[in-house]
């Protein structure tokens, strides 16, 4: 018999808000992260604004000295991650070890000091580069800080999906788990790609928005008038556990893993396949290897990056698998208010997805004005819905044909957790009545 893995630990970096209460209070406020561009000179690029993490002191959550090394994509994974296990209240020092992984999700590392150094090497020669580049550039060097730190021997693994290696890395952390090869996994996305050269190939692709004038209205998922995304920065984290492990330690449950579907569309590496039939399959197969029905989903955040093409496939694909239902599942974009940050959103989406389920309220798409034809489902336009969600899925759908559909659920019997207050205490701050009638200790 599989394990079940559940969600115990929440942290997160965004363009707007760091720590999960912060990040909550400006999604449901409908509050963007978008700004000007102020890390270099983008006055001759075509886009000149971006989801920028601008409140980030990596020092708050590493040594000064690795800081001086570890490309800025590592240090957002680091923090998130620290913020996960300590919302978690998990004593590594407690566990084994050997039964703790860690599983992280991006699609370009630290090709931040791959351009740096590059620079460097034709300003200067040869023997001038950082000695330490060739770790920092490498994609697994989040994975090799945060099992340096937190001294964890288990399962390790960077995953490379482009947009949806993030919630790739969750699944693959449940996998372990479900599987008895864990009991712990530390598991999210980040990406950092706002430098020169990488944000140029964005530029050139011609799939970024031009509203440079307004940063903050440029971000509009299913909108008709969306130009293109909004590349942006950040990471999401959460502490996978095996359930009853969480349990025997009185944990607070978020939520729980019930299963998810990956396909690739075999298209191209440039383009996406025009029918949407990959990820309609993605989202089908999550729904079997959930054990559920269309009808058991009470809400959808969307991949819904505000590409003009994108946006239009993801709808057709939902209403493939939902039918006439699919017009009353509200369905929101988070990367309406935190752009798009390709690994990381996917890893915020399930830290979001979290959230939901515990508040009982749905984030909204902002910047929803004029309604597309082909995009013509409820996304929650523009304010927070109070909404009871027991369960969740979540769309992640990357370059090169990658697609990957998740469904959370909240945890029924979350209430054998607690033989006492505290974990209310801390997760509540003592409010009682913000606590769901069925968690209340009887």
């Amino acid at each position: 018999m599989k394990k079940r893995a559940v969600i115990t630990g929440l942290g997160i970096v965004a363009p707007n808000g760091t720590g999960k209460n912060n990040y909550w209070n400006a999604i449901v406020r409908g509050e963007s992260g978008v700004c000007g561009i102020d890390r270099f000179d983008a006055s001759g690029y075509p886009t000149r604004i971006a989801a920028q993490v601008n409140d980030f002191l990596p020092t708050d959550y590493m040594d000064k000295k690795d800081t001086r090394w570890t490309s800025r994509f590592s240090q957002l994974a680091v923090a998130s991650a620290r913020m996960a296990l300590e919302d978690s209240q998990l004593v590594l020092e407690k566990e084994d070890g050997y039964r703790t992984g860690v599983a992280v999700g991006t699609a370009i590392g630290g090709l931040e000091v791959a351009e740096k150094e590059c620079n460097k090497h034709f300003r200067k020669g040869i023997n001038n580069l950082n000695p330490f580049s060739a770790m920092s550039m490498n994609p697994n060097s989040a994975v090799g800080m945060l099992t340096l730190m937190f001294k964890i021997k288990g399962p390790n693994i960077t995953i490379s999906t482009g947009c949806s290696a993030g919630l790739s890395a969750v699944a693959y952390a449940f996998d372990l788990i479900a599987e008895d090869k864990a009991d712990i996994m530390i598991t999210g996305g980040a990406e950092a790609p706002i430098f020169p050269v990488t944000f140029d190939s964005f530029c050139s692709a011609n799939v970024l928005s031009k509203r440079n004038n307004n940063p903050k209205k440029a971000s509009r998922p299913f909108e008709k008038t969306r130009d293109g995304y909004v590349l942006g920065e950040g990471s999401g984290f959460v502490i996978l556990e095996e359930r009853q492990h969480a349990l025997s330690r009185g944990a607070f449950i978020y939520a729980e893993i019930a299963g998810y579907g990956v396909t690739n569309d075999c298209y191209s590496l440039v383009k996406l396949e025009p029918t949407g039939r990959e990820v309609s399959e993605a989202m089908r197969q999550c729904l079997k290897n959930s054990a559920l029905s269309p009808e058991d989903i009470d809400y959808i955040n969307a991949h819904g990056s505000s590409s003009l093409f994108a946006d239009k496939r993801e709808t057709s694909a939902i209403k493939d698998i939902f039918g006439v239902s699919s017009y009353d599942i509200p369905i929101s974009s988070i990367k309406s208010m935190v752009g798009q940050s390709l690994a990381g959103t996917s890893g915020m989406q399930v830290v979001t997805g979290a959230l939901i389920l515990k508040n009982n309220s749905i984030p909204p798409t902002i910047n929803y004005e004029e309604q597309d034809p082909d995009c013509d489902l409820d996304y929650v336009p523009n304010h927070a819905r109070k909404h009871r969600v027991d369960t969740a899925m979540l769309n992640a759908f990357g370059m090169g044909g990658n697609n990957i559909s998740m469904v959370i659920k909240r945890h029924k019997d979350t209430e054998e957790v607690y033989s006492n207050n505290s974990a209310y205490d801390y997760h509540y701050g003592g409010n009682y009545n913000h606590v769901p009638l069925y968690m209340m200790k009887k």
